[in-house]
């Protein structure tokens, strides 16, 4: 399942899939609009910046729906409030499975996750949990409900191990280190996840405004 479709199905929306070739073809041709007469427009319009084309891109919009809209086959508002243990915040993050190694530690994004070996938390060897990671840069550990407490050792940014590990898992830390060494000296950030440590983000993974597109310098 993809971000986009395990984000749907956590707030209960069913994704309606083009499934015969006229509405494939219609959406094609909507992804022509957007990619050449959408350009084309903001060059006769001069458009050279972010900042003029986000001001004009309502008008087109409009223009645009005027022209090519259909009025549904349902006129009837199916939106609904949202519900009290629904968070959007969680919601809208990219998450990802690990399993925890015997001495609590997993890895995401060229970073070893250290979870805090409390007694409750060693029950958690070999089990598999999610990591969150929200637009802002903020990482989370969760399981069945439970944010794991943690403590990170970035081989990127060159953190002394000293800070952050103990004599206990020193094993897991160096077993780290060596892999990370054979991989050769172009190590990069992978570019699948949102977090900051890859490229700023100044917006949501999931853009909710109600315009078709927005521009934005990432």
């Amino acid at each position: 399942m993809t971000q986009y479709g395990r984000a749907l199905h956590e707030l209960g929306i069913e994704i309606l899939c083009a499934n015969t070739p006229a509405a494939k073809g219609r959406v094609e041709r909507a992804h022509g609009t957007l990619q050449d007469r959408l350009v084309k427009e903001m060059r006769l319009e001069g458009i050279s910046t972010i900042a003029d084309a986000n001001a004009w891109i309502d008008g087109f919009v409009e223009t645009y729906n005027a022209r090519f809209s259909k009025p549904p086959s349902l006129p009837i508002d199916l939106h609904r409030p949202l519900m009290d243990f629904e968070d959007l915040d969680d919601t809208f993050t990219w998450q990802e499975q690990r399993s925890l190694s015997a001495s609590l530690t997993l890895q995401y994004d060229n970073v070893l996750y250290l979870v805090d070996p409390s007694h409750e938390n060693q029950r958690l060897a070999g089990k598999r949990v999610t990591v969150i990671d929200y637009p802002d840069g903020r990482i989370k550990i969760r399981h069945e409900g439970r944010d794991l407490a943690y403590r990170e050792f970035d081989k990127l940014t060159q953190t002394h191990q000293g800070e952050v590990v103990s004599h206990k898992r020193l094993g897991a830390m160096l077993t780290f280190l060596a892999e990370k060494s054979t991989e050769g000296p172009q190590e990069k950030r992978s570019i699948k996840c949102p977090t900051p440590r890859t490229r700023p983000r100044t917006s949501c993974l999931f853009d909710l405004a109600p315009a078709v597109c927005r521009f934005r310098a990432d």
